[in-house]
């Protein structure tokens, strides 16, 4: 006969937090919101832990280098997506992990041939007033002299006047070579009074620019996710098939962290996977695994050796499994769940194995529950989707910017790997996922300090400093469906018609 679990499975919707008792002390500002990342022993501290327990989905529509670079800076964590060629996730991986943070390779640059009127329409299109000349006009050709606001007057030249006419010449530029730290451009920025600073390699190719305003930007993103080199952190899905031949170029890339992708984790593939990981690099390649919704299938990636665990099948925005298949959990009760099984795993080995909530998450308060009920971190794909930083289209559909947004499991991802279940036939039978807008938001820091400032306030709320003590003091209450229509605006008319806006995260 089959099982029958007693309890219904229940979303995040479903809950409230009870407010606890709130001392003087407990103040958002000193919140801290550090949390581990990958497991560690008993009395030991974890080799990778998150400033912030926010990570970004392996999919197509949000995790890309440009999001690794701007979810690193603000404490984050991204998974560049594994459905493309390895070489391709490789070199992803690689461009995170040679970015350096304070030195902008130039997106505006001149030629000396170039005229007034190239210089105001390059203004126009990217907003910069510093413009680095080199022999080609290319962003690394030779230096041979700047453009800035100071070097022309619009109302007293021709704009057929050539560059190379009215530039600051190479000769009279103060430059930094190459093995320049930041803190010594931030210096000779300081010291000479300078707006930027070109950086050259030994035959004058222009590299980088260190901006002035850039030293304060970098001051105030305390949270950053540096490696030991001081480099930006990533991590990078892998799949049960090819990973002989993908785990190395990414471990060669400089990858910090894996992340087997998949829609249901409870399989001998994820085992094998990490198995081969283990007998080829041992402990030093970090790899999580998942998704699973019970305690058993926790129990079966913890004593595979999987690093972190994720949980959730089906409650993405985009995924359509539940519909097409009928196998899922609601991802609150898969939560408790998981993190009880977490929790007495803990007690009877002294390994903590972190846990990711992924998916179900609709509104800011979602994730502080997610928290509460044992999540280390969540793993987010919609929310982070509406943003600039992501690799998507912005369009405009009646009259609303939106940003195009899919599934792994739909056709344009085409990630069969994601949902495969061994065997010999490859590719898609049927989608289980969608292809969608989400409303455009703006900027990724922006959004995501007003949703950490919910956070922290929500915790001090609680009586909570810190993550593990509000697993710890946290009270939940199951919500009833009419008590949820009291939590919103009711029985008013309201001036506003979207009320929620900056409340939700969809």
């Amino acid at each position: 006969m089959a099982y029958y679990f007693e309890e219904p499975s229940r979303t995040f919707n479903e809950y409230l937090l009870v407010p606890g008792y709130s001392s003087s002390e407990c103040i958002p500002q000193d919140v801290s919101l550090k949390t581990p990342l990958v497991k560690y022993k008993r009395g030991e501290e974890p080799a990778i832990s998150l400033n912030i327990p926010m990570v970004s989905a392996i999919m197509q529509a949000v995790s890309d280098d440009g999001m690794a670079i701007a979810l690193a800076t603000e404490g984050g964590l991204s998974f560049i997506y594994g459905s493309q060629t390895i070489e391709d996730q490789a070199a992803m991986v690689a461009r995170v992990k040679d970015y350096k943070a304070g030195f902008v390779t130039s997106d505006a640059n001149l030629s000396p041939s170039m005229t007034l009127a190239d210089v105001v329409a390059l203004k126009e299109e990217h907003g910069h007033s510093t413009m680095p000349v080199t022999e080609d006009g290319s962003a690394h050709g030779k230096l041979v002299g700047v453009v800035t606001d100071r070097d022309y007057r619009l109302s007293r030249m021709s704009m057929d006047e050539k560059v190379e006419s009215f530039m600051t010449p190479r000769e009279s530029m103060i430059v930094a070579p190459m093995d320049t730290s930041l803190k010594v451009a931030n210096d000779i920025i300081w010291d000479n009074k300078l707006n930027s600073l070109p950086i050259v390699d030994d035959e004058d190719h222009l590299m980088y620019l260190v901006f002035r305003k850039d030293y304060d930007s970098h001051k105030s993103n305390p949270n950053e996710m540096l490696d030991s080199h001081k480099r930006y952190q990533v991590g990078a899905g892998i799949n049960t098939r090819d990973y002989a031949e993908r785990v190395p170029a990414l471990v060669e890339a400089g990858a910090d962290v894996l992340c087997i992708d998949s829609s249901e984790g409870y399989s001998d593939w994820q085992k094998f996977t990490i198995e081969w990981i283990r007998e080829h690099y041992g402990d030093s390649v970090k790899v999580g695994a998942g998704n699973v919704v019970d305690a058993e299938g926790f129990r079966f990636l913890a004593d595979a050796g999987a690093d972190f665990i994720k949980i959730g099948i089906g409650g993405g925005s985009i995924c359509i499994t539940r519909e097409q298949k009928g196998i899922g959990r609601g991802q609150a009760t898969a939560t408790i769940e998981v993190a009880k099984a977490r929790d007495e795993y803990f007690e009877e080995t002294g390994v903590y194995i972190p846990i990711c909530s992924d998916g179900g998450i609709v509104y800011d308060h979602h994730l502080t529950l997610a928290l509460a009920m044992g999540a280390d971190f969540v793993m987010l794909g919609r929310y982070f989707a509406r943003f600039d930083e992501s690799p998507t289209n912005k369009v405009n559909i009646n009259g609303s910017y939106m940003k195009e947004y899919w599934g792994e499991g739909s056709a344009r991802a085409r990630n069969w790997q994601r949902y495969d279940l061994g065997g010999d036939k490859k590719g898609m039978s049927f989608e289980e996922g969608v292809d969608s807008y989400v409303p455009y938001a703006g900027s990724l820091k922006d959004n995501l300090d007003l949703t950490l400032s919910k956070v922290k306030s929500t915790m001090c709320n609680c009586g909570a400093l810190t993550i593990p003590e509000l697993q710890q003091k946290a009270k939940l209450t199951v919500v009833s469906s009419t008590s949820i229509v009291e939590g919103g605006a009711h029985d008013v008319v309201l001036k506003d018609k979207t009320p929620y806006v900056s409340n939700t995260i969809h």
